[in-house]
């Protein structure tokens, strides 16, 4: 197995002395394993569960994830940023230096005792919780395991990996006492694009399989065609195909987003597109050189494009909850939009 060179921690850390927080911990962490191009470390941490802070994600209330850094290396990746917080401030350390959370099943065991059971857990919002060292680390399966011995829950995950079926024994057993939501993330069923973004996550086949065999058990699963990417996988032709596939599995519902870039995922991001769509980037340049997120016309045009495709192959939507909306009587709703509503990952 290759070890990354240079890897030990007085190259990583050359200001050891001035580290605090998780920095600090970082450093200390202990060589626990290798992989091709990647190294892992054991990373001691006070806490599993993190309070949802995001704008973004207004209904989120906690978010887990067992691993920091993530081997797929997706292109667009916006988690990527989580590891300046430890002073590895090369994008590339992301996917190449995981670290594995040590007692999390113990942590998640307390810190579940002094939580609302109503509030709203998402695992894998930041790194993938069945990335490939999983298999060998099984932390989220033992996560899985404190789930299936509670009731009253509210818990969705998010993966890439099909090897989310090894732990439907313990799915089934959580969803018969607790609202479970599964969200298989499949950006496009071209394997070869996705082999391009998503250079170390399992190919699109494998994952749509996956979907099917989590709703053969009985698990309410859906697809997240995300991100949206601009000129690539765009178009109503694209999720159309994607819906189709969605129904042909079985997928309860299929939602898709447009591409966002934080400042952390830009190099990579756009270095993926100078090299395979070169005449995109004018446009990304316009669209991203002084915003991260989509304008809102563009996301009202995709969201329309999104309904048409589920529409016509029967799916439905991610779990929606009507969220009280403060009235502005001088501004008129979009017509697109109707009764305000923000999504989420639960019934």
């Amino acid at each position: 197995m290759a070890k990354i060179i240079g890897s030990n921690n007085e190259a990583l850390f050359p200001i050891l002395p001035q580290l605090t927080g998780i920095a600090r911990l970082a450093c200390h962490a202990e060589h626990a394993d290798d992989g091709h191009l990647v190294e892992f470390k054991s990373l001691e941490v006070r806490s599993i569960l993190n309070k949802s802070t995001s704008k973004r994600l207004r209904w989120l209330a906690w978010s887990i994830n067992p691993y920091r850094g993530c081997e797929f290396g997706c292109k667009y990746c916006y988690a990527r940023y989580t590891h300046e917080f430890m002073e590895l401030r090369d994008p590339l350390d992301f996917e190449r230096i995981i670290f594995l959370k040590q007692n999390a099943a113990w942590l998640l065991e307390q810190e579940l005792r002094r939580i609302d059971p109503a509030d709203e857990i998402a695992l894998g919002t930041a790194t993938d919780p069945y990335q490939p060292i999983e298999r060998r680390a099984r932390i989220t399966r033992s996560l899985l395991e404190v789930f299936a011995r509670r009731q009253g829950h509210r818990l969705g995950i998010v993966t890439k990996s099909r090897l989310i079926e090894r732990d439907i024994d313990l799915l089934t057993e959580i969803a018969k006492h607790n609202k479970l939501v599964l969200h298989i993330t499949i950006t496009t069923p071209d394997t070869e694009l996705a082999r391009l973004l998503e250079p170390r996550a399992p190919r699109p086949d494998l994952r749509f399989r996956a979907v099917k065999r989590l709703r053969e058990a009985g698990l309410r699963t859906g697809i997240l065609c995300c991100p949206l990417l601009p000129g690539i996988t765009d178009t109503q032709e694209a999720l159309n195909e994607m819906a189709r596939r969605a129904a042909e599995v079985g997928a309860n519902f299929l939602a898709a987003n447009p591409l966002f870039l934080k400042p952390c995922s830009r190099p990579t991001y756009l270095s993926f597109v100078r090299e395979h769509f070169p005449s995109l980037q004018a446009d990304y340049a316009k669209r991203f050189d002084h915003a991260d997120f989509a304008a809102p016309d563009y996301r009202r045009k995709l969201a329309l494009m999104v309904e048409q495709a589920r529409q016509l192959h029967g799916l439905g939507q991610r779990p929606l909850d009507v969220m009280p909306q403060p009235v502005d009587a001088t501004r008129k709703p979009p017509e697109s939009v109707g009764v305000a509503v923000q999504q989420r990952l639960f019934a």
